[in-house]
This record gives C-alpha cells, structure tokens and sequence, in this order.
C-alpha cells in the first residue's frame, strides 16, 4: 500500500471510529473530524453497511450512525448528570418531547414545549400526573439536557435547569429539528409492543449471523459462545480469523480468541462507554469484588461460567465495605442492598457476571472475569 492509499485508509478509520463512539457527531462539536465524514461519506455508508449492516446518514450539518439493537437486555441506559441511571418516567418525557419537537418551529418557550410534551401524552393516552410535582419536572429536565446533548436542543436565553425548582421559570429554546427527525433509529412505527420493537430493532436481516455476530463483537465487550445461537457459533468458529482481519482492517480493534469466545480490542482504549477497572465507589468496589469472586470460585483459572451461591455476593460485599467503607461514599456504605444492585449492574455490562438461565436462578461467574484473579507473588 503506498502512502496516499494508507492516509486514506487512515483518515477513514478515524472517521469510523469516532461514529461508532459518537453515533451522532455534529459540525459544531467536532470542528476537525466532522470534514473527515463528509469528505469520505460515501465510502463510510458502503462501509457501514457491508460489515454492519448498518446505515448512515451525512448531512452538511451532522452525521447519523443508525445502530442496531442487540435484542433484549443488551442496551445502555442513560444516566442524569449524577450518574443516575434514568426512570422509565424520564425515557417517556425523552419521547414523548422528542415527538412534539419534530414538528415544532426553530424556536419555543420552555414552556411551549412542556404545553406540546403533555400534549403528546394526552394523545398517546398516557397519565403524566400533576405537571406541578417536583419529581416530573425533574424527570423533564433530565430529558431535555439530554435532547440538549444530542444537540436537538439548544438554550438562546434562560435555563433549564431553572425549571426543575421552579414551575414558572422559562428559557427561549431552539430546535433542530433535522436532527431530532434522524435520532430514532429503531423501526418504531411497524412494532405492536415493546417486545416486538426490540425484536426487530435487533434482526440482522438477509445477512444473517454475519451481521449479528459482528455487531456483538463490535458492541459489547466480550462475545461468548454459549451466548450464540448454533448458526452463529458454527459461523463463527467458520471465520474467525478472517473476521479478525476483516475488523482490524475496518475500526482498528484487535481480536482476542479463547475457547470460552472472542473479544475485541482497542488498543486506544476510546472505543468504550464503560472503562473498567473504572474511577469512583461502584467501580472500585466491582474490581474488589470480581477478584475475590474470582480467587474463591475458580482458584486455577475459569474456563466456564460458574455458579455463585446465593448471599455469596452480598456476603463479600458487606465485608469490602467493613474493610474500605471509610474511604467510600455514604451513599453506598449505608445501602448495601443498592451498593450491591449498582456493582452487579456494572459487572453484567463488562459480561463479568450474567444471570443464570433458567430454570437456575441467581448469577453466574463468566470465563472472562479470570483476566481480574488477583495476582499472588512469593
């Protein structure tokens, strides 16, 4: 490959990168690497869409990386500024005020478009409850800065943020309204239930495992092959070393192959929503307790999932918290059972832990979680 062609590769691999990071990357946030989308764009969308199936949208503006789902119990929540995870409340104010600004002109009240969300409410049927209370303003608020992260909102004069203490306070907002059109991604008007939306959401289509699996890959950070369906681990025991090029090629992510599965990665270590080991309490106190979970279940290394006995978990828990809890926040010290829920929570996402299929109840130790055994020097 001569030097132009490897520049080429090179600036289209940026661009890749940063849209599986960022599906929605802006003019205005990303001033140096937006150019890089639009001059590249048609090749990004055969991209996309060959490896991926995915599509993607470039406009003079924005670009729109329209992701798949990955079926059930595979999403990554949204969080309020404090790290709290957002109520099924605030997911409805996210949709119902995304569908009243879609229509709405350049520029609204706050107000007007707190009228227009119980508006759409009332027409989907839905109860809001007394639109005074402080906890629905709150859960307001919290949808609209992140309609205001999407840049689907901006602020010309005034807060929103005022709004939460104070039912009269009001802001000028403007609207961009062709973002707000390509932020759902997922087939929403062909779905009956909620279910069927994310079964379809989640469907490779004619590409079959080829796409499935490759999003998996892309996606989450671990892949294991007890998780596939049979098509999908014959599929992949098939082409996994082609597929170890095709990707390195694609986003720059390296695979690692064991027996238990494959897992991508970075060697920039930017392609994540979640680093773990992490900062912060929940973060600190999961590392803890993967090691001991790893040091007294499978002493020789894990090769498979391996059950945790019931209490177990809180077991060690209580104990970490005996032993650090100075040093951690009240909030989580003085709330075992919440501190416990937040730890498991972020294991499940780095697929250190997972929930036991039935008819076995509780959770399981995963191959990976061996990577963080504690190291023993004589």
């Amino acid at each position: 490959m001569n030097d132009f062609a490897a520049n080429l590769a090179a600036e289209r691999r940026t661009a890749i990168r940063l849209l599986l990071r960022e599906p929605l990357v802006t003019a205005a946030a990303h001033p140096d690497e937006f150019p890089l989308i639009r001059r590249h764009a048609d090749e990004l969308v055969r991209q996309f869409g060959q490896v991926l199936g995915y599509r993607l949208t470039v406009e003079p503006g924005f670009a729109r990386l329209h992701k798949a789902g990955l079926g059930a119990d595979s999403g990554r929540r949204l969080e309020r500024g404090s790290g709290a995870p957002f109520t099924p409340r605030t997911y409805a104010y996210l949709a119902l005020t995304l569908a009243a600004l879609v229509t709405a002109p350049e520029q609204l009240l706050l107000s007007e478009v707190v009228a227009r969300t119980r508006a759409a409410a009332a027409e989907a049927g839905m109860d809001l409850g007394e639109p005074n209370r402080v906890t629905e303003r709150r859960a307001l608020v919290a949808a609209l800065k992140q309609l205001m992260t999407w840049r689907v909102l901006a602020e010309d004069e005034g807060s929103v943020d005022s709004y939460a203490g104070d039912n009269e306070a009001d802001a000028l907002l403007t609207i961009d309204r062709e973002i707000a059109r390509r932020l759902v991604s997922g087939p929403v008007s062909q779905a009956e239930t909620p279910q069927d939306l994310i079964e379809r959401a989640s469907a490779a289509g004619e590409a079959g495992p080829r796409h499935r699996v490759r999003r998996l890959l892309v996606e989450t950070p671990v892949v294991y092959l007890d998780d596939l369906t049979e098509e999908e681990r014959d599929w992949l025991r098939r082409s996994q070393r082609r597929e170890q090029r095709i990707l390195e090629d694609f986003a720059g992510l390296r695979a690692e192959i064991r027996a238990e599965g494959v897992a991508l990665v970075d060697p920039d270590q930017e392609l994540t929503d979640a680093q773990f080991p992490g900062t912060g309490t929940v973060a600190w106190a999961a590392l803890l307790l993967i090691g001991k979970l790893v040091a007294g279940l499978t002493p020789s290394g894990a090769a498979d999932s391996v059950a945790i006995p019931d209490g177990h978990i809180e077991e060690l828990l209580g104990g970490l918290i005996a032993e650090h809890g100075r040093a951690w926040s009240r909030e989580f010290t003085e709330a075992p059972a919440v501190a416990a829920d937040a730890v498991l929570d972020l294991l499940r996402r780095m697929r250190l832990v997972k929930p036991a299929a039935a008819p076995q109840t509780g959770w399981l130790l995963t191959a990976a979680a061996a990577r963080y055994a504690p190291e023993v020097t004589a």
